[in-house]
């Protein structure tokens, strides 16, 4: 559910075959255009994945799976220890409630995770926090070697996306709400609508689809506005500036964190927009950039992209160790 599940996968999954490793997805991917060529760049097969516990690790042992990695809100959680019995190794993607699943590692990427202990099984390794941020290619080769240089003056440049499919509008509206900011800008709206503003004199609107390319859009951006989600951490490794809305109610932790953390603008929640004091911040944010400069470059040094690497050699160290009995 939701495309971030998929994508912080497919970081994952080009870690481990740049390592060699076959890899394969299980389950219902969607119909995302640009998730879909990903998945055919990759290679990787698209397996379906049946619900029931048992018959999902029968599906594992015909495949000859040595692991399997779950990232999903839905997933019957006993699937987690119905592969373990089969010898599978587990890895469970899971943001705060391991949701009762017994797997060998739990990966929680999410800012502060490594400050929380939820009840674990014997033996389990929890690999948490900021350090464990998966990253695509695109992003990782993006990243620059220091903290980017104040923005040099004139327009700044925004970029305005909302997830793969952008499924409550948020698009359109934020690009209203940068309008009737009044100050010169060059925006960039990443949205799958017919969308139209009227610009403030010295801005510009450019309406685009979505694309396998954003990480190049957003390099090098003054100031982007997205949701609170998975993508927050590809904003910071790429060392730009967010200003965060929440889209879905399990944003709220993650929204706070930031803001308390220092690590991006607060604009609300999107059922509240737009408001007149969202629009405020986003004037003073457009106006400040040494406030801007400041954000990014602590964003920067809070996530270095190599979250999957240390992903991948927990999960194959483990993979090993069962092997070993």
């Amino acid at each position: 559910m939701g495309v971030g599940h998929l994508v912080r996968c497919l970081a994952l999954a080009e870690e481990l075959i740049g390592r060699g490793c076959q890899v394969a997805l299980l389950g219902d991917v969607g119909s995302v255009p640009w998730t879909a060529r990903e998945i055919a760049r990759l290679g990787l097969p698209v397996i379906d994945a049946p619900a029931s516990p048992e018959a999902l690790a029968m599906t594992a042992w015909r495949l000859g799976l040595e692991a399997v990695v779950i990232d999903s809100y839905v997933t019957d959680p006993a699937c987690a220890a119905a592969l373990r019995a089969e010898g599978v190794t587990v890895l469970a993607i899971v943001d705060g409630d391991p949701r009762g699943q017994s797997a060998d590692l739990y990966l929680d990427q999410n800012l502060g995770a490594e400050r929380a202990a939820p009840p674990l099984p014997p033996g389990a390794t929890r690999l948490a926090g900021l350090p464990y941020v998966l990253l695509r290619d695109s992003v990782r080769s993006r990243r620059p070697a220091a903290p980017r240089p104040l923005h040099p003056g004139g327009p700044p440049t925004v970029v305005c996306f909302f997830g793969g499919t952008d499924p409550t509008g948020a698009a359109p509206v934020l690009a209203g709400m940068l309008a009737a900011t009044g100050i010169p800008l060059r925006a960039t709206v990443v949205t799958a609508s017919a969308s139209t503003v009227t610009p403030a004199p010295g801005q510009t609107f450019s309406f685009v689809p979505n694309t396998p390319e954003l990480p190049a859009l957003l390099d090098g951006a003054d100031l982007v506005l997205a949701a609170a989600g998975t993508s927050t951490w590809e904003l910071l490794c790429l060392g730009v500036c967010p200003a965060l809305i929440m889209v879905a109610d399990n944003q709220r932790l993650g929204y706070d964190a930031m803001l308390a953390a220092g690590l991006g603008i607060g604009l609300g929640a999107r059922a509240d927009l737009p408001s007149p004091a969202a629009i405020e911040t986003l004037r003073a944010a457009l106006t400040s950039p040494n406030w801007r400069h400041s954000l990014a470059a602590r964003g920067w040094s809070e996530v270095d992209g190599d979250g999957r690497v240390r992903a991948a050699d927990a999960l194959l160290a483990a993979v090993a160790a069962r092997a070993r009995g």
